[in-house]
């Protein structure tokens, strides 16, 4: 497959403005993302950015940024755009997604998320990981996946639902998505150009918009979740973590490196 690890940056966060330039171990935390991108060794890397001080702060460090519209609705939208402006002619057929406020994700992780593109019936692919904390199980800020294993690789499922609720009922493993994304390019073209759909707007999760459009969605699952940094305390526990030198394990365990 030929790869492009696009990731989306805009400045406009309410609860930590400007956090694409934050500093984390002595880099920008959008510098941070790329690295791990490139460490991943899966593909082309660039930055999808609305800001020309992200953009001029990303080329010093040596990656590529593309910019782009500040009116996009969402991350996918941005990389849509800036796909284009990268690749017109339309070499790269797999588009990663690659959210960058994620500085401790794993490389290992965004090379997984390629795996369920192995079967030709998958249009969109991502990742899991199952909940350890009971908290978490409760926690509608924790997306869970509702999904089918899969008999023939056990770590991975079909994706029937996504949801804010603890689901499915019963005995069982919980799954938390981690919200990367590889698509199929045609997949992308697809999924863009569809309307929000109601049970996004009800759960506030954009990837259910492809399952109601009937695309497929499978997820890899993994062993540990990177942190998203929203807020000021997320952004210190990132400093520690990569001042250590490590990953987040799936019981919310810090991994050294």
């Amino acid at each position: 497959m030929s790869v492009l690890i696009l990731i989306p940056a805009r400045m406009a966060s309410t609860r930590l403005p400007g956090k694409p330039l934050a500093d984390i171990a002595g880099r920008p935390m959008i510098v941070q993302v790329a690295e791990r991108a490139r460490e991943s060794g899966v593909g082309r890397v660039a930055v999808a950015t609305d800001t020309r001080e992200v953009a001029a702060a990303v080329e010093a460090a040596g990656f590529e940024a593309v910019l782009t519209r500040g009116d996009h609705e969402s991350g996918s939208d941005r990389i849509f755009e800036a796909l284009g402006r990268i690749d017109p002619d339309g070499a790269f057929r797999t588009i990663v997604n690659l959210q960058g406020d994620l500085p401790t994700i794993p490389p290992h992780d965004i090379g997984a998320v390629l795996g369920p593109l192995e079967d030709a019936a998958v249009d969109i692919a991502t990742l899991g990981v199952e909940i350890t904390h009971e908290g978490e199980k409760t926690n509608p800020n924790v997306v869970k996946i509702v999904g089918a294993p899969n008999a023939e690789r056990p770590s991975r499922m079909r994706a029937l639902y996504f949801t804010r609720a603890t689901a499915p009922w019963g005995e069982g493993p919980l799954y938390h998505h981690v919200g990367i994304y590889a698509y199929r390019r045609a997949a992308l073209e697809r999924f863009v150009a569809l309307r929000p759909s109601p049970l996004e707007r009800r759960e506030r999760l954009e990837q259910l918009r492809a399952l109601e459009a009937g695309m497929r969605i499978d997820a890899e699952i993994v062993g540990s979740v990177p942190l998203g940094v929203d807020t000021p305390d997320d952004l210190q526990r990132a400093r520690e973590i990569l001042a250590a030198g490590g990953a987040i394990l799936a019981d919310g365990t810090h991994l050294p490196g």
